[in-house]
């Protein structure tokens, strides 16, 4: 290979005078922007206000089972049920009796929690 110096390439220059606008994320655009998403977030806030104070029932199915009375009456302390699930599947999340999520469980604090990972659409229900 021949060395750099040996190349006859011819140099550019940049032309500044393109009639692309140039873009940034400085100055007052940007604030303008942010302001404007920020208006956005305020007033849908401020929209949904009055159902704030709706109570909702959450629940999160770890697994089903289908068990006989005879066999419920039986069961006891130390009793294990087999649920349909296998273990690290996710859970079902459930607002007021409807799918909406699935997700992990994970410990807080000493207590159970759930982190959702899908939130459901209504077709996709299945």
């Amino acid at each position: 290979m021949s060395q750099d110096s040996d190349l006859d390439l011819p140099e550019f220059e940049s032309d500044t005078s393109t009639d692309v606008p140039a873009t940034t994320t400085e100055g007052s655009d940007a604030s303008q922007i942010s302001q404007t998403l920020a208006d956005e977030d305020e007033k849908t806030a401020t929209d949904l206000s009055p159902v704030f104070d709706v109570p909702v029932n959450v629940s999160a199915v770890l697994g089903k089972t289908h068990i006989e009375l005879n066999s419920l009456l039986k069961l006891k302390a130390g009793s294990v049920v087999e649920l349909e699930r296998k273990v690290g599947e996710a859970i079902d999340i459930y607002v007021n009796d409807r799918l909406v999520a699935r997700g992990e469980i994970v410990v807080v604090d000493d207590r159970l929690g759930v982190t959702m990972t899908e939130i459901i659409k209504d077709g996709d229900a299945a």
